[in-house]
């Protein structure tokens, strides 16, 4: 298999990851109630509408950015500029839509989504918030959103969740941003390597970085992948974090873009 076409077979794996991630939070949200559309999720003030509006919209733009570059663009630049804030305003922009409409609106922009990028040349570049990505980054950060959000439902209906192996594309989001969690509060990145040894769901041993760097985070996959996208405080998780590096790293994690997120509050012991 060539490089062109092996890029082709990763980009349609990882559409079809998404696929199945987005039949996951299908199963959390379809049969709500209408009422329940309202329950406050742990990303406050936000609620479940309001989550599934944040997808929705990313989506959409998302599928903008690929099939025209200059108007996203231009829309994503007066977005911005207005404040670091535009994924809150966007929620409350569409935060009075009825259930039943938000539900359609997802399913129309995530099918739209899934269509192009299936189909997408894996060698653009594609525009975004940030720096342009790759179309394979675009669908491991739609991936990565679609859990992290979907946890907050989870969490929100009190539903526990079984994490499957596709949580090591979010694994490897997360390391691969670990310079851009420092820059995002105006730190210089480290040079030190962090070697990352994580246990999958499935007892796997998944590992990034070299072997015998001084600075290592080792655990559960699933409490990196919950870190990372600050959906569990550090504490709260069974890591192991050693050297200065690999500690810092940790406490200040993200693996999504916009301004440094709050994170969830420690649980009391």
């Amino acid at each position: 298999m060539g490089d062109s076409d092996l890029k082709v077979a990763i980009l349609k794996d990882l559409v079809a990851d998404l696929t199945a991630e987005t039949a996951d939070l299908e199963k959390l949200i379809g049969g709500l109630p209408a009422d329940a559309w309202a329950t406050p999720t742990p990303a406050e003030p936000w609620n479940i509408l309001d989550q599934i509006g944040h997808l929705a919209y990313f989506d959409e733009t998302a599928t903008l950015a690929a099939t025209d570059g200059a108007r996203f663009r231009t829309e994503s630049e007066a977005l911005v500029a207005d404040g670091e804030d535009y994924p809150d305003r966007l929620v409350e922009k569409f935060h009075g839509m009825a259930p039943a409409d938000m539900l359609a609106w997802f399913r129309k922009t995530r099918s739209e989504f899934i269509s192009v990028f299936d189909e997408l040349d894996p060698s653009q570049k594609l525009p975004w918030y940030g720096p342009d990505m790759a179309p394979a980054s675009s669908v491991t950060a739609r991936l990565m959103e679609t859990w992290a959000h979907g946890q907050d439902i989870a969490d929100a209906l009190g539903v526990t969740r079984v994490p499957t192996a596709r949580i090591k594309h979010i694994a490897h989001l997360g390391v691969r941003t670990m310079g851009f969690s420092h820059v995002l509060r105006d730190e210089r990145p480290p040079a030190e390597p962090v070697y990352v040894e994580l246990v999958s769901p499935d007892g796997e041993l998944w590992t990034w970085g070299p072997e015998d760097a001084e600075n290592r985070v080792t655990g559960p996959a699933i409490d990196f992948v919950l870190a990372v996208t600050q959906r569990i405080h550090r504490d709260d998780t069974a890591l192991v974090s050693t050297g200065p590096v690999a500690q810092k790293w940790l406490s200040l994690a993200q693996a999504f873009a916009g301004a440094p997120g709050p994170g969830r509050p420690q649980k009391m012991s």
